[in-house]
């Protein structure tokens, strides 16, 4: 297997962005921060956007953004959208940056449990080391955690098996790595948009104004009918790596 970043091989950026959506429900991708901010990302940091290949077909890829951060939790962005506001503000600024973010990692269907996440993650280090960043963080979106979206995420990043380690997949791949739990990313991402965009994005029916419970939200999604508003909050977990 080779890795690679996507500026390497822009011929297989259809490829990767295939193996990313197809982890991913469909609301997630209709975060406005994202597209405000996602060109300059790709501009500025393409060394920290790889790509593993295997026999030229991209089996997983995952991407990260350097930031300015004091090594004080509360100086934590507040998840996602904020950490890529951060990184692309402090670099037009100047700002020197002294952490990496994972913003994400995918692992191809048909490639699961060989360990990919685990390369990718790896190379996203060795890159930060190479560009003397100091920290390693990121703000994890737990595996599990949708099957509990009435847990708040601080109680869930408590829950843990006999071993010691958490009962969340996605959250043992970082212990392993020897990450250790921060606390919350209180509003990683922010998902807005009518009712019937809510409805299209998740195939449900949302009759009344109420909280819901949505396949693959972290969280509960709020519906207003009256406003023709749905509102999604999503928290996810910062985590950091040694």
């Amino acid at each position: 297997m080779e890795v690679v970043t996507r500026a390497d091989r822009p011929d297989l950026h259809d490829t990767a962005a295939a193996v990313f959506e197809d982890r991913w429900p469909e609301f997630i991708f209709h975060d406005e921060i994202p597209k405000t901010y996602m060109g300059r990302v790709k501009q500025y940091f393409g060394r920290f956007d790889v790509m593993v290949i295997d026999h030229g077909t991209v089996v997983a890829g995952g991407w990260g953004v350097p930031i300015p951060w004091s090594g004080d939790t509360g100086d934590l962005p507040s998840g996602y959208d904020d950490a890529l506001v951060r990184a692309v503000r402090a670099w037009e600024a100047a700002i020197p940056a002294t952490t990496l973010s994972f913003m994400a990692v995918a692992v191809g269907s048909a490639y699961d449990k060989r360990g990919l996440a685990t390369v990718v993650l790896q190379e996203l280090t060795r890159r930060a080391i190479e560009a003397d960043l100091v920290h390693v963080v990121a703000p994890l979106r737990p595996t599990w955690k949708h099957r509990y979206p009435t847990v708040s995420m601080e109680e869930y990043a408590t829950w843990a098996r006999a071993d010691g380690l958490s009962i969340d997949p996605w959250i043992r791949t970082h212990q392993r790595m020897g990450a250790r739990v921060l606390g919350p990313a209180p509003s990683s991402m922010v998902i807005e948009g009518t009712v019937a965009e809510w409805e299209s994005w998740t195939g449900m029916v949302f009759p009344v104004t109420r909280e819901y419970v949505v396949p693959d939200a972290l969280n509960l999604v709020w519906i207003d009918r009256e406003r023709d508003r749905g509102v999604y909050v999503e928290q996810n977990l910062w985590v950091q790596h040694r």
